[in-house]
This record gives C-alpha cells, structure tokens and sequence, in this order.
C-alpha cells in the first residue's frame, strides 16, 4: 500500500514537473539546433470530421442553350471553357422555318396598317354620321384582332431568337433572312457544346451548357450518424487548399445507397481553385466558445500519453502541456494554459524533447 501511494505521488511530481519544467538552452544552442520559433495562431473553430463532396452550380445559374427553330448548324463560335458575354454569338443555323415566321410577321403588319386605316376612315365617318355606331364598333373589333395578330407574330420572332432590333429592322426593309443567331442570356462560361458543325437540329435541340461561375456550392455527403454535431452556418474547409466554405442546408432525407445526408455549402468568394463537377474531400469545422489555437503538428510533443508545446521564454523554453482538439492537415487545434501572446517552437522540438527528458530522468 505505501507503494502504492509513493508511486502515484511520483507520477503527480512527475506531471506537475512536466508543465513547469524549464528548458535552459541559449541563443546560440537554439541557432545551432535549428530551432525556430512562431507566434501562436487563435481559432475558434474545431475540425469535426472529412466527408466527400462534389462542386457544382447553383441551379438558377446554370443555362441550358437550345435550338429555337429546325435548322442546319452553320458557326459555332465558342468553345468550351471560354468566357462569354450577354448577348454575344453562341451559334447560327440555316432555318427556313425562320423565314416563315419573317414571312408571318410582316403579312401581320401590313394587314395590321390597312386596319388602321380603315379604323380612321370609319372613325371619321362616324363622326361625321355617315355609318352606324354598329359599323364602328366591328371596324374596331377587326383592328383589334389584327393588332393581336401582329403581336403574336412579333412574340414568335423573338422567342426564335431575333433580337428587338432585328425584328425592327424587318419591319422597316422586309428582307427576308433565314440565319438564326443564338445569343447568350447571360454572362458566364461555356461547360459543355452539345452539337458539332453541320448538324441537322429539330426544335428544342440542346446547343450549349453554360454557367454564371461567380458563385459555386458543394453538395456534401454527411453520415447519417454525424448529422446532429452539424450546424447550419458550419465551416467547410477544402482539404489542401485554401478555399472555405458555408453549410447553408441540411438535407431532411436519407440517401438509401450509402446512408448519408446531403448537406448543401456556398464557397466563400470567388473559388478559383475548383471546377464544376469535381470530387472533393472536405472538412467540416464548428464554431467554439472556447478559443483555440491552430500550430503546425511538429510544435507537438508527446509524453505518456500527453501533449507538450514548447514556450519561449528569456531563460529558453517552458514545457506547457496541452490538449488537442482537432487535426486539420498538417495542423492540429490545441488548447490550453496560453493567453496567444506567446511564440513556441514550430521546428527542433524533437531537439527540446530530448533535452527536456535528459533533464526530467527519461519517459
């Protein structure tokens, strides 16, 4: 029994030693030994766990390009990968189902304008009680399905992709022009080209796939298991980059195949270290009321099980022992006795490990 109780006082000396012990070394030793050292590194956030995820576009940012009308593809001007504005050239087919629609329209116009004229004809005979309020009111009816008419006719041109102005310069030179232009509707980056020079396309043929990249999200697959620890507004940090991101949904169903939850991120800023459609691994981070410290995993020695930072000082180095919360990368997350102010060892701690221990009688 008195074994017992000397031997567990001599552990307590031991620990109590240990997180005040005292590296004495000089300027010159720490220069000699390669030991450099670097202020600490506040965190409030402590790394959870790595799951998979994909880099994807906002639904509302990515636009399928279609065909408007049949036709034979003529240019293809852009390529995947390039940068396209609003309004500029995607493609232009051969479509002589546009000149029907052209055809369409000014017939609708010009029987728009005799309309018209007949409209101020019987107007003025109506004031003058030429003809019957009946005969007006048909007169009136008329222009007004002929205006529909033309309307209509106009609506068909531009959702067959002529623009306002040349469907005005139509109006005013009636010439007939069967090159269907395909403009972009917005800014953004050209994915996918789904159609190659030459091709017959029907109606609705897909063209292009093109995306506005200045926002990305990841869909994450979350364990099932690990759901309740996350948190909407937890951070997601790429592994082995810099690129951050923002949990924003937390899916309320159950992938059948692998258990998991989706859990939707918006990337912060603009993520040009990513593709759309890419496979990544993420690390999922929570926020904490306790600060922390982030050091690079060398800063750490370790002794029976516990976890030393090597504090600098004017005398050397102070032992300080201390925990660790979390991994990330080649850091990890400690805390413990430090107010931030202080710089440790962040290379040669192996060096002051050996020292130490010469000092403190070996593991």
């Amino acid at each position: 029994m008195r074994k017992l109780i000397f031997g567990l006082l001599w552990v307590q000396a031991l620990s109590a030693f240990a997180q005040d012990a005292q590296i004495k070394i000089t300027p010159q030793q720490i220069d000699n030994l390669d030991i450099k050292v670097a202020p600490l590194t506040t965190s409030r956030q402590i790394p959870l766990f790595y799951a998979p995820g994909k880099v994807v576009v906002p639904a509302d940012r990515d636009v399928l390009i279609s065909s408007s009308q049949p036709g034979l593809v003529t240019q293809l001007p852009v390529n995947i990968g390039d940068k396209i504005h609003k309004g500029q050239l995607l493609a232009q087919l051969n479509s002589p189902e546009l000149v029907g629609l052209q055809q369409a329209f000014l017939t609708a116009g010009s029987e728009l304008n005799l309309s018209s004229l007949e409209r101020s004809r019987d107007q003025k005979l109506l004031h003058e009680g030429v003809i019957a309020e009946r005969r007006w009111q048909e007169t009136q009816m008329l222009h007004t399905s002929k205006s529909a008419k033309a309307d209509e006719a106009r609506q068909l041109l531009a959702l067959a992709g002529m623009s306002a102005a040349e469907i005005k310069s139509l109006a005013q030179n009636h010439k007939l022009d069967n090159r269907l232009n395909i403009r972009a509707p917005i800014d953004g980056v050209v994915l996918e080209r789904l159609t190659s020079l030459g091709a017959r396309l029907d109606i609705q043929a897909p063209l292009y796939r093109i995306a506005d990249l200045s926002e990305l999200w990841l869909e994450i697959n979350i364990p099932q298991e690990r759901l309740s620890g996350i948190r909407l507004g937890d951070s997601v940090h790429l592994e082995g980059g810099e690129i951050t991101a923002r949990i924003s949904l937390l899916g309320q169903s159950v992938n059948r195949d692998n258990q998991t939850v989706l859990a939707r991120a918006v990337i912060d800023g603009r993520a040009g270290g990513v593709r759309v459609g890419q496979n990544v691994n993420v690390q999922i981070m929570q926020n904490s009321a306790q600060t922390g410290f982030i050091v690079p995993s060398t800063a750490i020695a370790q002794n029976e099980g516990h976890a030393y930072v090597f504090v600098r000082n004017q005398d050397g180095f102070v032992v300080t022992e201390v925990t660790v919360t979390g991994k990330q990368d080649a850091n990890s997350l400690i805390s413990g006795p430090l107010s931030g102010g202080e710089q440790i060892a962040i290379k040669g701690a192996v060096a002051l490990k050996a020292n130490w221990l010469g000092l403190g009688g070996g593991e």
